[in-house]
């Protein structure tokens, strides 16, 4: 069974080799607690950094825990970069998207209020629901051993998904009427590789347009038609597929 991870503050593993005893305390020690974690017990250690260290449990104590470094490792997120935008779903269909393409190894996730999205995100219940993905995704990023977590970006405009789409070096759109599978397509292994996921109601065609004078490609995925739950971690198998996990 791979060894539980827990998260330091950041640059705590600045310098650090091993032999040095590092601390838990706060929430991680309480969710050491909680896991059983024992004496002798092997744990990973990660501070967002992409630096892992592979760590020996020496010591238990009320609301803390020590363990001394075994090894350092860089786990740090392999090229090429990802990036998910997520339409905002109803039923909490987008937390589970963007759940998945975190344990996947999504890089980034935006936010998207899309035009036929019926959510919206606006004031504090937005403020709120962009403080619940990033928990989301924090979450997932742990259980699946992530050295860093995600980022977050949201709500984003329509015109902001086309600024970025304009600056990656590939994205993608998926679409159910696209004649293009994704499967199929060139994808760049290094770079920034950006995937559209409209909402339930789909992309509109003045949506589409502008993805696509600012560079983005539509493609499908298959003959079925998904959810938005699970489009975007399917297209991101996909491109992983091709890529990273070409090189494991």
């Amino acid at each position: 069974m791979t060894a539980a991870l827990f998260r330091l503050s950041e640059g705590s593993l600045d310098g650090c080799s091993a032999g040095a005893v590092l601390e838990l305390d706060g929430a991680e020690a309480h969710h050491a607690v909680v896991r059983r974690i024992r004496i002798d017990e092997q744990i990973l250690l990660a501070d967002g950094s992409g630096l892992v260290a592979e760590s020996t449990v020496i010591e238990i104590g009320q609301g803390r825990l020590s363990a001394r470094v075994d090894l350092i490792r860089d786990a740090g997120p392999q090229p090429p970069r990802l990036v998910l935008a997520q339409a905002l779903a109803k039923n909490d269909r987008d937390e589970a998207a963007i759940e998945a393409a975190t344990e996947l190894g999504v890089d980034e996730v935006l936010a998207w209020q899309a035009g036929r999205s019926v959510v919206v995100w606006r004031g504090e219940r937005g403020q709120r629901s962009l403080r619940k993905w990033g928990s989301v995704v924090a979450a997932a990023a742990k259980q699946a051993r992530r050295s860093t977590v995600p980022q977050v970006e949201g709500p984003v405009t329509t015109a902001r998904l086309v600024e970025r789409i304009s600056a990656a070096d590939a994205a993608f759109v998926l679409h159910e009427r696209a004649e293009q599978p994704l499967a199929a397509t060139e994808i760049p292994a290094q770079g920034e590789v950006l995937l559209v996921v409209g909402p339930e109601g789909g992309i509109s065609d003045e949506e589409l347009g502008a993805f696509v004078e600012a560079g983005a490609c539509p493609v499908v995925l298959g003959d079925t038609v998904l959810r938005s739950s699970s489009a975007g971690p399917a297209g991101l198998a996909v491109v992983l597929a091709a890529t990273r996990w070409r090189r494991t």
